[in-house]
């Protein structure tokens, strides 16, 4: 009986090494994929549209699991390095096999099929040099074997179970997204990426579902003009039904100096993607949402980037990129997208108590605190279903959430209105009309009337103070330093009277920074919309209320 060779990957940091060579090779099969297919017309092609739209998500899956690999074996991924992005034609890693951005026609087909060959029957494990991914795959599977055996299933599995993406995160795709934790959930993740893109066992052309052709044979299909059906064999061919494949409804790259702003834009958009793809496999799983979520912002990009040139895929270092640099506290409005939240900033519960006769605003009461990840998502939009966390949701729908709020300082925008031993400063543009500043009787500009009457002072310095977008801030005297209330750095979800869900309460100075880079005047406490429907965005304006926005 013949003996299986000794493995070339036999140590822990060798197999972590090897993982981190699975999470660049599935990565470098996206950019030749998104290339071909934003070139086709999906109207004359939408049998190409599918088949090559379907492969790439399912190579997003097969990026998922393999960082899952590696944090199972007490790996860290990285994917927001230059590494990533070599300049086009490049080789995939660790392999012979030269890829480039084309348009889609014959010679990107011929890519992908090399690509996604299976690997013949009997090879051998190829941890390096590697003829098909399947014997890099295989090799492994054989280290993980070989480790397990000798260092034991615990040592090997040492990572954190809480760093593994699942199902939960990923719904994009009917293929299995499962948590890694030990050798036969690792085995089944090794299973998943060669099947989808061999064919079971490499004798059939179905995945391992057997619901659907394997990556190879999909691309058989339109090389062909027919369909696999049950019963079709690699030897037999496809016998089932015509596909046509338009070779003239391809948008074909035109040099246009114009083309280079779309470009550079595209390229800042997909290093932000890989930015939050890190996030997302370190620690913060929930992010997972939000970085698939931005593949429709690259769509978009793409569609207007097609009709100049076509994408590039360069690295734009974090340094020179718009926001998706450092991991400060922070937060980050994504354009279309939710909040992204950096630095474990607090995030709790706030509800507002009011009087029972009248229903004036007395107070806020803090609640329970919500978990979080180190770095986190708040819906933007309102439609997600984990509110107030993103489900990408945003990018199901189509949300514009277009940036609308003043830029100018709140002390260039400020209205003063003066009483005895108190200055009180008004911004309206932003308030949310949460009613602290109205009192029991009137309102906080007619009280200024009577501030010689300290009580009435102090009414109206504790109704400033609950105020929390600071719309109303106070000095004890014209042009003095303002007074604010000391609030902690965190983020409360506010919910006023009778259920209503209103505005995202940032206290403490926290910095916020806008999709484009620019940074909103950074305050003790300001208010952001979550809603989605404020005409201030991001910051609230009070629609909230004129709508019955509720979770």
């Amino acid at each position: 009986m013949a003996t299986l060779p000794e493995p070339r990957i036999d140590t822990l940091a060798s197999l972590r090494e090897h993982l981190q060579w699975a999470i660049e090779l599935e990565h470098a099969t996206l950019p030749p994929y998104l290339t071909a297919l934003y070139s086709l017309d999906p109207e004359r092609n939408p049998a190409a549209v599918e088949v090559v739209s379907s492969v790439f998500v399912e190579e997003m899956l097969h990026l998922a699991l393999a960082a899952n690999l590696l944090n199972a074996v007490g790996g860290a991924p990285r994917l927001d390095t230059p590494e990533m992005l070599p300049s086009h034609p490049r080789k995939l890693p660790h392999s012979d096999l030269e890829l480039s951005l084309v348009p889609f026609g014959p010679e990107a087909l011929e890519m992908f099929l090399r690509l996604e060959q299976p690997a013949p029957p009997g090879a051998p494990p190829e941890d390096d040099n590697y003829e098909t991914i399947g014997q890099f795959y295989a090799a492994i599977e054989q280290g993980l074997r070989y480790l397990c055996d000798t260092l034991g299933e615990k040592e090997v599995f040492s990572g954190d179970p809480a760093r593994q993406v699942s199902g939960d995160h990923f719904r994009h795709t009917g293929g299995s997204l499962v948590a890694v934790t030990d050798l036969a959930s690792a085995l089944g993740a090794l299973e998943e990426i060669v099947e989808q893109g061999e064919g079971t066992a490499r004798s059939e052309v179905w995945d391992g579902d057997q619901d659907e052709v394997a990556h190879y044979y999909r691309f058989m299909e339109l090389k062909l003009g027919r369909r696999y059906r049950r019963g079709d064999t690699p030897e037999s061919g496809p016998t089932g039904e015509k596909l046509s494949v338009d070779l003239t409804g391809v948008f074909l790259p035109t040099p246009n100096p114009a083309a280079r702003t779309a470009q550079e834009e595209f390229n800042h958009t997909y290093c932000a993607i890989l930015h939050l793809l890190e996030v997302a496999f370190n620690g913060s799983p929930r992010m997972l949402a939000v970085a698939t979520g931005e593949m429709y912002a690259l769509k978009a990009q793409a569609q207007e980037l097609m009709r100049l040139g076509s994408p590039t895929f360069e690295y734009v270092p974090p340094e020179l990129r718009r926001w998706s640099a450092g991991d400060h506290r922070r937060i980050v409005v994504l354009r279309n997208g939710p909040y992204v939240v950096y630095g474990r900033i607090p995030l709790r519960r706030k509800r507002k108590i009011v009087s029972a006769e009248q229903k004036n605003a007395l107070t806020w009461k803090t609640g329970e605190p919500l978990e979080t990840e180190e770095t986190y998502a708040l819906c933007r939009c309102g439609h997600s279903r984990a509110k107030p966390f993103c489900d990408g949701t945003h990018a199901v729908i189509g949300f514009d959430g277009t940036e609308a709020a003043p830029m100018r300082s709140y002390r260039e925008l400020q209205h003063v209105h003066d009483g005895v031993g108190i200055s009180a400063r008004r911004v309206g543009e932003l308030c949310i009309h949460a009613a602290f500043c109205i009192g029991r009787a009137r309102p906080i500009a007619k009280m200024l009337d009577d501030t010689a009457d300290s009580d009435v002072r102090s009414d109206i310095m504790g109704r400033i103070d609950h105020c929390p977008s600071g719309s109303y801030s106070y000095a004890l005297e014209r042009g003095g330093e303002t007074i604010e209330a000391d609030l902690p750095r965190a983020i409360s979800v506010l919910e006023e009277e009778d259920g209503l869900a209103s505005a995202l309460w940032v206290t403490g100075g926290i910095p916020v920074t806008r999709s484009d880079g620019r940074p909103l005047e950074t305050r003790n406490r300001m208010t952001l919309c979550r809603c989605g429907h404020s005409g201030n965005k991001p910051l609230c304006d009070g629609t909230h209320r004129e709508i019955g926005f509720h979770e």
